[in-house]
């Protein structure tokens, strides 16, 4: 914090106390093509306290940007500017924050849930801000945001003209960064069960006890897209699986579904599902809830030569990072093999992966394979991915970790 005080006291103080970490030869490449990320291995010399702002240097001494260091990371440094001129000072997060609320507002968005800041596609490495209404929802995954904390926290709320920040920093993550797991209320207080309004639905959340900030945001154009198609082809069995708290279940039955069988090993999230249902008026008979493990109540299925005119498949994250695509795959290949089986000819597949280890052209793949394995061919209609507000930019590809196809079983 006496680092911070004096960046935020005298920029002049700041450049004389800056300190130097230079790279490997070579290894500025990445750099240059402005992406974000250094890792441990790329770094010849030079280190920082935690969330410290370093200047990053070439080989031969050349800037190449100011980042925050994590002296426990393996991403030992994430860059806030590649400007030689920038300086990180609580101007910078204020502008920063600015600039990723204000670009939500061309996104056009039909929801008053919405990511307002997407990590290092906003320039705010280890940030994840989520509105539902009146209330922000923040997660602090790395060193440097974790350092400059109650300035991004100010700076938020000066953005949108809310007055309430809850923090979800109780992430797996947060270990990496050598940091402690946070959550409470930051601004404010307040209730923590919320309802959203998305589409023409509504949908109630946990910011406290959900997953991720209370919901996933990132699906609500396919829920969309599920809904229409749903409504198109007046399906009448679908089937709904990891429905977490049935956001394609209530997506589904307001597109007119005829009935929805929702599957998931969370019982408290089922209940949930199942009080979203009533809270948009359906009638509780058009749903059957199931506390199950999805891929034994599939095997079930088949065995009871059940099927559905539409299966939604949208799995935890099977594989984190690369090293664990292999397994993942099979898990992945597993699941669509067994819905491809069950879905009527004619009928739809929402399938998706979330894992950031598992790239889209390895995913067509996988499910490509499961058709093959279940002698079953499709249409490919559409390729789905994360909501807008999502961000994925030119430089940082890695933002793209959800990624989802529609097939169209012929």
């Amino acid at each position: 914090m006496f680092g911070q005080s004096l960046a935020l006291a005298s920029p002049r103080a700041t450049i004389v106390a800056m300190k130097t970490i230079r790279l490997r030869e070579g290894k500025e490449r990445s750099l240059l093509r402005r992406h974000p990320w250094i890792f441990e291995s790329a770094i010849a010399k030079g280190s920082g306290d935690s969330g410290e702002t370093v200047r990053v240097e070439s080989s031969t001494g050349e800037f190449l940007a100011w980042a925050a260091f994590s002296p426990t990371s393996k991403i030992r440094a994430r860059v806030w500017s590649f400007d030689e001129k920038q300086r990180i000072d609580a101007a910078f997060f204020i502008a920063a924050c600015a600039i990723s609320v204000s670009a939500r507002g061309r996104f056009g968005i039909d929801s008053d849930g919405l990511r307002l800041v997407h990590g290092e596609s906003d320039g705010l490495p280890g940030l994840i801000v989520d509105r539902y209404g009146d209330t922000l929802v923040a997660q602090f995954t790395s060193a440097g945001v974790e350092r400059w904390k109650s300035v991004i926290a100010d700076a938020l709320l000066q953005a949108t003209g809310l007055t309430r920040l809850y923090e979800r920093s109780d992430t797996s993550s947060r270990a990496l960064e050598g940091l402690p797991e946070a959550k409470g209320w930051l601004r404010g207080e307040g209730a923590t069960d919320l309802v959203l309004r998305e589409h023409q639905w509504k949908l109630g959340l946990s910011i406290a006890e959900g997953h991720k900030t209370g919901f996933y945001l990132d699906q609500r154009d396919s829920r969309k897209k599920f809904a229409r198609y749903c409504e198109r082809l007046q399906f009448q069995r679908v089937l709904n699986c990891y429905c977490y708290t049935g956001g394609f279940t209530v997506a589904a039955l307001a597109g007119g579904a005829a009935h929805v069988t929702s599957i998931d090993s969370s019982g408290p999230a089922i209940e949930k599902a199942a009080v979203n249902v009533a809270l948009n008026g359906f009638a509780a008979s058009r749903t059957t809830f199931m506390d199950a493990d999805v891929n034994a109540s599939l095997r079930q299925f088949l065995d009871q030569a059940r099927s559905f005119d539409a299966i939604v498949l949208d799995p935890p994250k099977f594989a984190p990072t690369v090293a664990h695509a292999e397994r993942a795959s099979r898990a992945y290949k597993d699941i669509n093999r067994l819905a491809l089986k069950l879905l009527e000819p004619g009928g739809v597949l929402f399938t998706y992966s979330c894992s950031g280890g598992i790239s889209v052209d390895l995913f067509h793949k996988i499910v490509a394979g499961a058709g093959a394995d279940a002698g079953v061919n499709g249409f490919i209609t559409e390729r789905m991915g994360g909501a807008p507000d999502h961000s994925m930019t030119l430089a940082f590809p890695e933002g793209e970790y959800l990624k989802g196809l529609v097939v169209m079983r012929r």
